[in-house]
């Protein structure tokens, strides 16, 4: 290529030529030309040479003032802000010569030609030569422009480009990470706007931006233009795609999707003159409150996201490399495109031989929710600011609250213990700031600016998944640093318990073997919070609030158990998809009446028991008239998670079966719902945790696939003690030699009739001894919490050793 080109078609452009134009129109031009042929749509436009921006610097000799200003801020002669202001005056009012304000004005008319549109609008974006290595993150320090329409003003915005190449935040970054002044130099990406004013934007990446999962797109959709989502100025929806199962055969393995706020959107402002005007870029685009229709909706179809996680896996294949991806859909046509890519360059780059895992020690009253950033914990004093100018305010190690973030906190986030927003997601700018940093982060709390004042102690929790929490008060807590390469290999198979689906992704570096139990009970706790009766009979509701609740929840849905059957197939299918292909057993629901009355509607469909721990639970539930059509929702959500999404490596496991006959009802119930035993490879578990399971342990061999011991459950019935008894704690004891003789029974009755065996609970790993037992014994599989498996892993190391 030529280098002294001063304009540069995308089409024109790989990713080779960075020193010339940076690596976003690199990237850009990367797309256009080397994936034609997988039709990944682009829209059109060019970009200016990095030498039209030297030779502007030497032009307008601007080279000397940077050189003067940046040596009195670092020796201290005036501020970081003075400093910045006075090199970005000098290049707002540079000047284009003759020869510049011809390429680029030339080139926007050959672009309003190509696209069939007089006065086209476009966006005009920085792209730094240093932006976007691997090494160094250099998204978000340069500013961009939309709906920029006429040549005049994109000569303007080309010079506020150059500008922001200097603001206070990229000056500081360039000098944490080494970069010189001189070193950097700018080309301005110009590219079609996507009317996506009129529809939505967003952003993908191509891993789990929090736990580092590379088997996944994670995306983020807004109303209107994608600026929103990328600032963190609104609370996007959010979708996850599972990559391995995105081409297998018609399936469909969208594993989240999670409705956010979305209380405004960016759109194109009215039509404007020109004359009068301080500045052509003044209100090109401007904020608006969303349509209650908007808010409770899903910005995209299943099949949009699926065509945008392909997509992306595309781009990724090409550059062989996590990658960050902007997207948007244009409202007029309604077509999607891609609008900008370029390498991850955060959590792709962590080394995850070591996990490293926060636990609080103490708890409190949760102040607030929000998305969860950066999977740690911190406490400080909250300290509230409305404006990043005020940041010598701000002390050092405090917890900074704001409305939002944009590049200009950068500097303040810097000094944060932790940072809490009212708006934003997973994928705006405090979060992902946040992630570089290492600093955690709440976002998207809703009114956190509003309800926490500062001076008040407060502690971050992003330890728990997606959901941080804001807890009262500065709370003790644990951190455990896991290598991975101290795991030693085991025959015995180590696997994993696992509560909630994002807790699951948060282990997916672990070497297990697997999932030994989930339970299904914590995700319609978690995720779906009403009574499955409720949802197909409301007309037995009899309040008329919680009837209204109901109707909000479910809106978006065909049919009230619509909601129950997505909901739980998400939330297994995210589990399924952290460990796949290896083994999950899922746990099919096991509320007590009085734990089901907790639901919303619960009252109107639980009876009352004086003993529920022994009463109507588990599979006694699963063919009675009080349950038996919200079971066949259980089925339908599994059915769904293993066929349609791909997760064939889910078994489902039956729960507090007391009797063979109860077995084959059970078994009966679940092919009418379409779950056959066999069939499609499924295998079916069941709970060992009553001691008809020990005696009738060969009549319920020839039923199930396997059996899980639940020891605790075990241990209460055979020695006939509460579990809850504080007065009888001292005997209840796993180790009892009766509990013991009946484990031993059902594994070696269990392998004559070729069924696995496996145990869930924290006792191989609280009792050394206790795990040399079970491998004595020839336990299948031992399933632990995931912070004890180094530690019980070893102990069964060694006592694998020992035999």
């Amino acid at each position: 290529m030529n280098t002294t080109q001063s304009i540069l078609w995308f089409d024109d452009i790989h990713i080779a030529d960075i020193a010339l134009v940076g690596g976003k129109n690199a990237s850009l031009g990367e797309i256009v030309r080397s994936l034609k042929a997988s039709h990944i749509p682009v829209p059109p436009g060019f970009a200016t040479s990095a030498q039209m921006y030297r030779d502007f610097v030497n032009n307008n000799h601007l080279q000397h003032l940077i050189d003067e200003q940046v040596a009195a801020y670092k020796t201290g002669k005036q501020s970081l802000a003075q400093t910045g202001a006075a090199i970005r005056e000098g290049f707002v009012w540079g000047e284009f010569d003759r020869d510049q304000v011809e390429a680029i004005s030339s080139a926007y008319l050959q672009l309003c030609e190509r696209v069939g549109r007089q006065n086209c609008d476009v966006a005009v974006r920085s792209s730094a030569t240093a932006e976007d290595l691997p090494e160094a993150s250099f998204a978000g320090q340069q500013e961009s422009y939309l709906n920029i329409s006429s040549a005049p003003a994109l000569l303007e915005a080309c010079r506020s480009c150059y500008a922001s190449l200097f603001t206070d935040r990229a000056i500081v970054y360039r000098d944490e990470q080494g970069y010189s002044h001189q070193q950097v130099a700018l080309s301005i990406g110009v590219q079609q706007m996507v009317r996506s004013d009129l529809a939505c934007a967003g952003v993908m990446f191509t891993l789990d931006t929090e736990s580092g999962f590379r088997n996944v797109v994670t995306l983020s959709a807004a109303w209107g233009l994608g600026e929103s989502v990328v600032k963190g100025s609104v609370n996007p929806d959010r979708y996850m795609v599972y990559k391995p199962l995105l081409n297998d055969g018609g399936r469909r393995p969208i594993i989240e999707k999670t409705r956010g706020s979305k209380r405004e959107k960016l759109v194109y402002a009215p039509e404007r003159t020109v004359a009068g005007e301080q500045s052509m870029l003044n209100n090109t685009t401007k904020v608006v409150a969303t349509s209650e229709q908007e808010r409770s909706a899903l910005v995209l179809s299943d099949e949009e996201v699926l065509t945008l996680a392909r997509w992306a896996c595309v781009i990724e294949q090409h550059y062989d490399r996590p990658m960050d991806i902007e997207w948007a859909k244009d409202g007029v046509c309604g077509d999607l495109y891609i609008v900008q890519a370029r390498p991850e360059t955060i959590e792709s780059q962590k080394k995850h031989n070591v996990l490293q895992r926060f636990q609080l020690k103490q708890t409190s009253p949760v102040l607030l929710t929000g998305a969860s950033v950066g999977s740690a914990i911190a406490g400080g004093q909250a300290f509230y600011l409305d404006d990043p100018a005020q940041q010598e305010s701000f002390p050092d190690g405090a917890i900074l609250v704001a409305e939002r973030t944009d590049p200009d906190w950068v500097p303040i986030m810097r000094r944060a213990a932790g940072i809490i927003t009212d708006s934003g997601g997973p994928t705006s700018h405090a979060a992902i700031v946040s992630r570089e940093l290492k600093v955690p982060a709440i976002v998207g709390t809703g009114d956190a600016s509003l309800r926490l004042t500062t001076g008040s102690d407060v502690t971050l929790n992003c330890s728990e998944g997606a959901v941080g929490k804001v807890h009262q008060g500065i709370l003790a807590y644990d951190t455990q640093s896991i290598c991975l390469d101290d795991v030693p290999h085991t025959t015995t198979d180590i696997m994993i318990n696992v509560a909630l689906p994002d807790s699951a992704i948060a282990w997916w570096q672990l070497p297990v073997a697997g999932i030994g139990l989930t339970r299904i009970e914590f995700i319609i706790s978690g995720l779906i919070g009403i009574h499955p009766m409720a949802l197909l009979h409301p007309e037995k509701i009899l309040d008329d609030t919680v009837l209204e609740k109901i109707r909000d929840i479910t809106q978006q849905t065909t049919t009230p158990s619509d909601f129950f059957v997505q909901q739980l197939a998400l939330g297994v299918g995210k589990i399924a998809a952290s460990v796949y292909p290896r083994p999950v057993v899922v746990r099919m629901s096991d509320f007590k009446s009085n734990e089901y009355r907790g639901l919303l509607g619960g009252e109107f469909f639980e009876i009352d028991e004086e003993n529920p721990m022994l009463g109507l639970r588990g599979a006694s539930r699963y063919y009675h008239p009080l349950y038996r059509e919200a079971f066949a929702l259980e089925c339908q959500a599994i059915k769904q998670a293993r066929e349609a999404m791909g997760f064939d490596n889910i078994i489902v496991m039956i729960p507090f079966c007391r009797t063979p006959d109860e077995a084959d009802k059970v078994l009966e119930v679940m092919a009418e719902a379409g779950l056959v035993r066999g069939e499609n490879a499924l295998q079916v578990y069941v709970m060992c945790e009553i001691p008809s399971n020990i005696i009738l342990a060969e009549q319920f061999a020839k039923r199930f696939d396997g059996f899980s011991i639940g020891s605790n459950d075990l241990t209460q019935l055979v020695l006939g003690i509460d579990r809850d008894s504080a007065e009888l704690k001292y005997l209840f004891d796993p180790r009892n030699e009766a509990i013991k003789r009946v484990i031993a029974d059902v594994i070696k009755t269990a392998h004559h009739y070729h069924c696995k065996v496996g145990i869930c609970g924290q006792a191989p790993s609280d009792y050394p001894e206790f795990a040399h037992f079970l491998v004595g014994c020839g336990i299948d599989s031992i399933s632990l919490n995931p912070d004890s498996v180094l530690t019980a892993t070893q102990q069964i190391h060694d006592a694998e050793q020992q035999r």
